[in-house]
């Protein structure tokens, strides 16, 4: 799912500029990309124009493109180019990296060996676009708590962790995806995802999620929400109207705070 870990302020403009994806500051990039890159994800295949690196001029390159944090906590800016040979990580066999390849597995759960010992459970997919294999830390896998009104079990939920299907009470059925930008398909075009944090619920609504692997929405039943939605939907319009209520009191009590002297809090009671 799609959860914000980097801030839009800490991208490197400079290197966006580079390729087209950044002017005077301002970033050239489509909203569904730009969220997916501060989630963490790739983008969808973008075309850039005119780069040059290492004494290299490349007039235009389809790509995707994402970010890392380096060693010094800085936003590394990773250009996903279309590769012509797909290379496979070496914890996976011949059989295994051809079934990713040629679409008969959907994802591969591998337990790995870091450099101090440590075994780690990672997923690893592979990115049809790009021709390249996507590992995940299934550690660092944000799960939703509930999906469309319902609270995921402890074997939804890492059933999730582990890149499986998960199904609801009422048939919508939806996995994790890493090599998609939205990062979860699903066979619904829209879910209402949300994640239970120390200060409530957070409401995410993802919409324009692609069919489940080697399938195919139906044109009907793929719009078909449910009442689960409905209420979730509900609920997520409260939430934004009772914050803008909470908001613009916060507004108020610091506009006035200059003559006062007094703080408000986020409901808008004095401290």
């Amino acid at each position: 799912m799609l959860k914000e870990i980097f801030k839009e302020k800490d991208l490197p403009i400079k290197d966006l500029e580079k390729i087209g994806l950044a002017t005077k500051g301002k970033l050239l990039i489509d909203v569904n990309d730009l969220q997916a890159i501060l989630s963490g994800k790739r983008t969808d295949m973008i075309s850039l124009k005119n780069l040059s690196a290492d004494g290299l001029n490349i007039d235009q390159l389809d790509a995707k493109i994402s970010m890392k944090p380096n060693a010094k906590g800085k936003l590394d800016l990773i250009i996903h180019p279309i590769y012509k040979e797909a290379s496979y990580p070496p914890f996976l066999t011949d059989v295994e990296a051809q079934k990713l390849q040629n679409g008969e597995s959907v994802n591969i759960s591998k337990t790995t060996v870091d450099s101090a010992g440590n075994k780690k459970q990672i997923l690893v997919e592979f990115d049809k676009d790009t021709k390249e294999f996507v590992i995940t830390d299934t550690d660092k896998v944000i799960v939703p708590d509930m999906v469309n009104n319902e609270k995921l079990t402890l074997e939804q939920k890492e059933r999730y962790r582990k890149g499986q299907e998960v199904e609801l009470k009422d048939g919508t059925v939806f996995q994790m995806n890493n090599t998609d930008r939205k990062g979860m398909v699903s066979n619904k075009t829209a879910l209402i995802v949300s994640l239970l944090l120390d200060g409530g619920i957070s409401y995410l609504l993802m919409t324009g999620l692609k069919a489940l692997f080697s399938k195919k929405h139906d044109e009907v039943q793929s719009k078909d929400f449910g009442k689960g939605y409905e209420q979730a939907f509900k609920d997520m319009q409260a939430q934004l109207s009772q914050d803008k209520k909470q908001h613009n009191s916060f507004e108020i009590g610091h506009s006035n705070s200059n003559e006062n002297s007094r703080g408000y809090t986020r409901s808008g009671a004095s401290r």
